[in-house]
């Protein structure tokens, strides 16, 4: 006799057990009953559906009544509502819109009724603007209130996956939105320095956040509804969509005699067997062990609602299969970023009292010469034996296949070495010869062999002042742009001669820009007898970690859209019509300062008025374009960050009116002029002097460099020039460096060693050589002046100088100056 087996609810996990049973079992007699009309969707993909981003609603679906029945043979019933079930009897009560209230019985019973959003009894939850969002009928409503004329902005409470989601694709649709959450993060599966890269990512695509003022009430007034907060504060919009979480569907069980958790999800065993023979239980409405420290737990996931689903089916035809628990592997898309988790955060490892340790790296997504490199933010958890606990991840691309490797080696209980270990496929576009997962393999391997301690970002409030010195081992450039308080600079490569400032009774704590240099710095102190700790992921994990939102207010969130529709769209997005195109540049992979001389030499070609649209992939080059558009009078049209990190502006030709300026005149000082005394002939000064005269040339300024005794052995030739000299010069000639090529390091020279070394990373990153640098200031039409007097003094004949160049003296580089509002003197 065939087995009669009803299944309660379809989706994800109900379908999947109902597809399973077929595949096992011919003769059984496969029930499944769905109240709504719809058996098996994709839910995760409702937000994209009224975003637009997924055109076709029929896509959503994934199975139909009509094709389950002729596929697999189940007696599919929709709108059909199991309200209660009598294990004793093996009886199901079912209220059907068809046939009315009826009894079923079963052999085997599957329940799969999954889990409904939260609503609070807030004051107004009840109007018909207020959305959630669970099922197909659901999806229809909101897009139609979305597309409905007059809807110009949403409000989005609760920050979760769903909620996230629905800010983007709401964003995406074109509404001004707000998400209101109640805590001080978004996304709490994450840490908060974590989540807080992408709550920035919001904030960049123009979406409004508001965190720790919960919503007390709601009034709708006309075509709009308002949102009470506990500050007090009143917003409104025409929209809100609640997506405060979600809780188990299991009302219509309560009298059953199953086992309940605490939160009313249905306890399971590893064969999701209840506690009642032949009744299973699937998906969002179970109970489940967290697979990293065994803990109960439930997570709403499709993933694991899909296999629990198959589990189930197993055993209910014999096959003894177990589900080993969940690790709680999310993704999720942020506008242009990606963040994933798997495993244990350190919040939940905290609340259980587990111990761990933790690395940060922030390596690039693939090979950095590869053009279109971008970083990633990884996170790493792990035991003091070295088991892997959990993973967090941040980035433009390439995120999810490094928290799927982890995933991989977190299910097989591997340890960090076993990360070191995995031999991962490499190419330039895709990885580096070490990816970023070995990389958080050696940084975690490091720790716990000893060779460097770590301090968190959270260790750096209320540290010890007195017996703790911070050093901040970045260039003295990066440390002038932003350092922690409190903490001296010594940069790593100065750091061996330097080592007297340092006091050896006091602990020293470095940290460098991402954690790299201050691992070197630590092990060179480390070595020297300090006692010394590393800001596990350096200043950017320190950023990151410190991170809040803007103060709520109404601001214009548009360059590109004329004032009356600013509220409908993004910060500079990609949806607005692109202006017509006069020129392309393409300035992906150059670095700093490439992108800007590249953008002044196409737009001197071009006419007034004309276009020109320019792709970069420095993250740097988002605020620098803003800043040179109004130095050089050109005008931004349009500014986006695309989805696959690059930056995408278009520039308008003479489109500012251009102020008037006075002649200069020995009282007038022009902004628009810059002077440098050049009075070193070091590599790394002339790159930097090179490097801030292209770009105030790029800027539209007039710059006059002024090369004296030193300095003049940059502009020099590189071959000899046969000259007469007196003894005097030839000395001097023989003494001193001939051109650019071959200066020396101002620190670190090391032989010839360090010039090398700043040369190679100045390739590897595509930043124009010295001898690039000085070519394209010539070009941009710098004014390169030698001292005459200086080249008497050394002996020095025009003839041994490079081409372009003019000669003065004192005179002609005060009459300059007076002209000047900027004047350097490196």
């Amino acid at each position: 006799m065939s087995k009669k087996i009803l299944i309660v609810g379809g989706v994800a996990g109900g379908a999947s057990a109902a597809a399973r049973l077929r595949r096992l079992d011919e003769e059984a007699h496969i029930v499944m009953f769905e109240r709504d009309p719809y058996i098996s969707f994709a839910n995760c993909g409702l937000p994209y559906y009224i975003g637009g981003s997924i055109q076709d609603r029929s896509k959503l679906l994934v199975q139909t009544p009509e094709a389950m029945h002729k596929r697999f043979n189940v007696d599919v019933r929709t709108h059909s509502e199991v309200i209660s079930i009598d294990p004793a009897n093996k009886k199901v009560k079912v209220n059907s819109q068809e046939r009315g209230v009826y009894e079923e019985e079963f052999d085997a019973l599957i329940l799969s009724p999954g889990a409904k959003p939260i609503r609070p009894e807030w004051p107004g939850i009840n109007s018909s603007r207020i959305h959630t969002l669970r099922n197909i009928p659901d999806t229809d409503r909101i897009k139609a209130r979305v597309k409905e004329e007059g809807t110009r902005s949403a409000i989005v409470i609760g920050g979760g996956f769903i909620g996230v989601e629905m800010v983007e694709n709401l964003r995406e649709a074109g509404l001004s939105v707000t998400l209101i959450q109640s805590g001080t993060q978004i996304l709490t599966p994450f840490d908060f320095e974590m989540a807080s890269v992408l709550a920035k990512e919001l904030e960049s695509r123009g979406v409004q956040l508001v965190f720790s003022d919960p919503v007390t009430g709601f009034q709708e007034q006309g075509n709009r509804i308002n949102v009470n907060l506990a500050s007090g504060k009143t917003l409104e919009s025409e929209i809100v969509l609640l997506a405060i979480g979600v809780e188990p569907d299991t009302g219509f069980l309560q009298n059953s005699g199953l086992e309940f958790g605490p939160k009313g999800h249905i306890v399971v065993n590893e064969r999701m067997e209840t506690a009642i023979p032949d009744i299973y239980a699937v998906g969002d409405a179970v109970e489940v062990v967290e697979f990293v420290h065994g803990q109960k737990t439930a997570i709403p996931l499709a993933g694991p609602a899909n296999k629990q689903g198959r589990i189930a089916a197993d055993n209910v035809c014999g096959l003894n299969t177990s589900y080993k628990g969940t690790q709680g592997t999310s993704i999720i898309k942020v506008f242009g970023l990606t963040g994933a988790i798997t495993g244990s955060s350190e919040k939940i490892l905290n609340q259980l009292n587990i111990p761990y340790h933790v690395v940060y790296v922030h390596p690039s997504s693939h090979a950095s010469y590869y053009p279109n490199a971008t970083p990633i933010s990884l996170k790493l958890l792990f035991s003091p034996d070295g088991t892997v606990l959990g993973a967090q991840a941040v980035g433009y691309d390439g995120v999810d296949k490094r928290i799927d490797d982890i995933s991989t080696v977190i299910r097989f209980r591997g340890t960090v070495t076993d990360l070191t270990e995995l031999e991962l496929a490499y190419a330039p576009p895709y990885s580096s010869a070490k990816d970023p997962v070995n990389m958080a393999g050696y940084a975690a391997e490091n720790v716990l062999r000893g060779l460097t301690e770590v301090v968190l970002p959270a260790d750096l409030t209320g540290r010890d002042i007195g017996n703790i010195v911070l050093v901040d081992v970045r260039t003295a450039i990066e440390y002038a742009n932003g350092h922690i308080e409190g903490a001296v600079n010594i940069p790593v490569d100065e750091l061996r001669h330097r080592l007297g400032e340092l006091d050896h009774s006091k602990e020293i704590w470095v940290y460098c820009q991402v954690g790299l240099r201050g691992y070197t710095a630590s092990r060179i102190l480390k070595q020297k007898g300090y006692w010394v700790k590393n800001l596990t992921g350096g200043y950017k994990t320190y950023q990151m970690s410190r991170y809040s939102p803007k103060l709520l207010e109404i601001r214009s969130e548009s360059l590109n859209l004329p004032s009356a529709h600013r509220e409908t769209a993004a910060t500079v997005h990609s949806s607005a019509v692109p202006p017509t195109v006069d020129m392309v540049l393409d300035a992906c992979g150059l670095a700093c300062p490439g992108p800007l001389l590249q953008v002044k030499q196409h737009m001197d070609r071009l006419q007034e008025g004309q276009v020109l649209k320019i792709t970069a992939s420095d993250p740097g080059f988002y605020e620098d374009i803003k800043s040179w558009s109004k130095m050089s009078r050109n005008e931004l049209l349009q500014l986006d960050r695309r989805q696959d990190g690059v930056i995408e502006a278009y520039l308008s030709k003479g489109g500012k009116e251009m102020q008037p300026i006075s002649p200069p005149s020995s009282k007038t000082m022009s902004n628009d002029r810059s002077t440098m005394v050049i009075f070193s002939g070091d590599l790394d000064k002339a790159i930097a002097s090179f490097i801030i005269a292209n770009g105030a040339a790029a800027s539209g300024k007039k710059v006059t460099m002024f090369f004296t005794f030193w300095g003049l052995n940059i502009i020099r030739k590189h071959e000899r020039v046969p000259v007469a000299k007196s003894f005097v010069g030839r000395m001097f000639g023989a003494m001193m460096p001939r051109g650019s090529r071959r200066l020396s390091m101002s620190k670190m020279n090391m032989l010839g060693m360090g010039p090398q070394m700043i040369r190679s990373l100045m390739k590897r990153n595509n930043v124009p050589s010295l001898e690039e640098l000085i070519r394209t200031a010539l070009d941009q039409g710098v004014e390169i002046i030698a001292c005459q007097m200086s080249m008497d003094l050394m002996g020095i004949d025009r003839t041994e100088l490079i081409d372009g160049i003019g000669y003065g003296g004192v005179g002609a580089y005060l009459g300059k100056a007076e002209e000047t509002g900027h004047n350097l003197f490196i």
